[in-house]
């Protein structure tokens, strides 16, 4: 590893943080930047070097004035070269190297590594959440809840180093070399710092509620707009442009009144600071001018006194403005934070171990979940998979079949009893693990942003080409891929698919999808509605193949098309959240119950239709 890169990789920035974010501010930044602090403690102090030399530049020009005028024009440059020769050194190399090392550590050390460390660890507690999490709130408004606060984190650290180090030292400095002329000049710059420090009191606190309050409407507008992008076709379908304009509107508007009232506030802080800004220079250089008049100053210390003056007049316009952005960061970190520090719902248990299901027996123990709710869900299900078994599951809509799986998935945790495979509670091992032991195709197919190839080997990623291909073949999707060419030239299956498979019909994302199960080969299947979207002749020309991938497997199937689960091993019903009819489909027509209706209704419309539509 080279010199250079040591430096940039000072800062491991993708290294993961301990334990849950915290929900208070300075817990939460420590969190953040855990890991990095003794580099960020070494590129403050290297800030603070720089900031001291701003004082020392001050020094120098005052001795070379004071040098000169004793000296005098005759013999200056013959026996004062010492003098000129560090007064140049100073400026043309130390001062240049030293503000150069400041920068570097900031602009290459810093702020490069610590974003994607905070987005990093922001993103990984996030896709730590459980489904409802995400249910409950826009995609674009969490990912620009992310990226927002990652920034502003990162924004705050790189300020307080570049500028809050720097004019610490700058002041510091400066008292003491204030000192050195008179401790009266030097009392003027303290009183004036604490007028400065009082305004900064009053206003920064009123920048940083307003900049939440701006930060919390910049990210309703993503949420809108994206929603709206999303949902384009939709929106299209039900010719309903003009309304998602004005719900784009109406939040653009929010979003506007918020920036407004932060400029109202920015700008008023702006003529009190300029204000009192202008106050520093008349009181050093003025009083260091009564003292030369007095003799107790020299003509270098009016100048290197003035030199001060100016240069903290201009830095507080810099510092206060540095300050103004981090409060208004420290806004925006909150502001995320209310978003992202929500505690996981879903947790593995200490000791969870890795689920391996051997034989895939699958158990509901009087299980009910009603989603915090008095109705809905499903209540006191007892329900017993054996190994290998293919069982349908029918029902109508709210029945309670996809929270059935939902909580084999552990999508949620059951309000009582338990869901076992092979014995073991879902509870009892990792979640991820879990749900590698189950290849699952749902009715409304997701696809990624990705290549064909990538959203197939989303199932099973190590799988090499060969395989892939022929999970393809199997699912009848190969013909069709290979015909298929994206907006950049790419074809085939390295031809990208667009956001949600918008490219591809229903069907087609529903064969991939199944490719992709194809190739999981997990020992537990589940197809809820898994060819919904598939007319009959290429239901019937896949159904070999979904013969042949179950073959050997514990499945569960849900499905509205009773045709597609007729076959099944065993079928179960549910109504309004119980089990009311288990058994096979001839048994179940035997029965001449609600299965038997649902089967000749088939013909004529969909199972979901009341008493009263009969």
């Amino acid at each position: 590893m080279t010199l250079l890169s040591r430096i940039e990789n000072l800062i491991d920035g993708f290294q993961p943080a301990e334990g849950p974010p915290p929900q208070t501010l300075w817990a939460f930044l420590r969190w953040c930047l855990s890991g990095s602090m003794p580099v960020l403690w070494i590129a403050a102090a290297l800030s603070a070097f720089a900031g001291t030399l701003e004082v020392l530049s001050a020094t120098l020009l005052g001795l070379v004035i004071d040098t000169a005028l004793t000296a005098g024009p005759e013999g200056f440059f013959a026996s004062e070269w010492p003098t000129v020769l560090l007064f140049a050194a100073f400026f043309i190399l130390i001062r240049p190297v030293i503000f150069g090392l400041s920068s570097a550590a900031n602009a290459i050390v810093v702020q490069p590594n610590l974003n994607p460390l905070v987005l990093s660890r922001l993103h990984r507690w996030t896709m730590g959440q459980s489904v409802s999490f995400f249910d409950n709130d826009f995609a674009g408004r969490i990912a620009q809840k992310q990226m927002q606060t990652a920034r502003a984190v990162t924004d705050i650290t790189a300020e307080v180093i570049n500028v809050v180090a720097f004019a610490l030292a700058s002041i510091l400095g400066s008292v003491i070399l204030l000192l050195t002329i008179d401790p009266w000049v030097a009392l003027a710059l303290g009183v004036w710092f604490v007028a400065y420090m009082a305004l900064i009191r009053a206003f920064l606190p009123r920048v940083r509620k307003r900049s939440a309050a701006r930060a919390g409407a910049r990210a309703n507008v993503t949420g809108q707009v994206v929603d709206t992008v999303t949902n384009i076709k939709t929106v299209k379908l039900f010719g309903h442009s003009e309304h998602e304009d004005q719900a784009a509107l109406d939040a653009m508007g929010s979003y506007r009144r918020k920036a407004l009232d932060f400029g109202y506030i920015s700008s008023s802080f702006r003529f009190w600071l300029m204000a009192i800004a202008g106050v520093l220079p008349v009181l050093l250089i003025g009083g260091t001018l009564i003292l030369w008049t007095q003799g107790t100053a020299t003509p270098g210390d009016i100048a290197a006194a003035g030199a001060i003056a100016i240069r903290i007049a201009q830095m507080t316009g810099w510092v206060s403005f540095t300050l103004m952005a981090i409060y208004a960061n420290v806004g925006e970190v909150e502001d995320g934070m209310r978003t992202l520090t929500v505690p996981h719902a879903l947790t593995d248990a200490d000791d969870a171990s890795e689920m391996e299901a051997r034989r895939g027996r699958i158990t509901f123990e009087n299980v009910t979940f009603m989603y915090g709710r008095d109705v809905g869900g499903i209540d006191g299900i007892s329900l017993t998979v054996a190994p290998g078994q293919k069982l349908g599951l029918v029902g109508a809509s709210g029945a309670g079949k996809s929270t059935l799986t939902g909580l084999l998935l552990r999508l949620y945790d059951t309000e009582e009893g338990r869901v076992t495979i092979d014995g073991v509670d879902v509870r009892d091992v990792t979640q991820d693990s879990l749900r590698q032991q189950i290849a699952m195709v749902t009715q409304e197919t997701a696809m990624f942003n990705r290549s064909a190839r990538d959203n197939i080997l989303y199932g099973r990623p190590d799988a090499t080409e060969a395989e892939m291909i022929a999970a393809a073949k199997r699912a009848e999707a190969h013909d069709f891929i290979m015909d298929m060419q994206d907006h950049a030239g790419r074809k085939g299956y390295d031809a990208h698919l667009g956001e949600r498979g918008v490219k591809l019909s229903g069907g087609q994302r529903q064969r991939i999808a199944l490719a992709r199960a194809f190739l999981k080969d997990a020992p537990i299947l589940v197809l809820d509605e898994a060819t919904s979207a598939l007319d009959s002749e290429v239901e019937a020309s896949i159904q070999d193949a979904l013969d042949r991938v179950m073959e050997g497997k514990t499945v569960i199937a849900i499905a509205h098309r009773l045709s597609t689960i007729a076959q099944m091993d065993r079928i179960v019903v549910l109504d309004q959240g119980r089990v009311v009819e288990d058994g096979t489909h001839t048994d179940l027509l035997a029965q001449g119950g609600l299965y038997a209706r649902y089967w000749n209704r088939q013909s004529g419309g969909f199972i979901g239709l009341t008493e009263a539509a009969e």
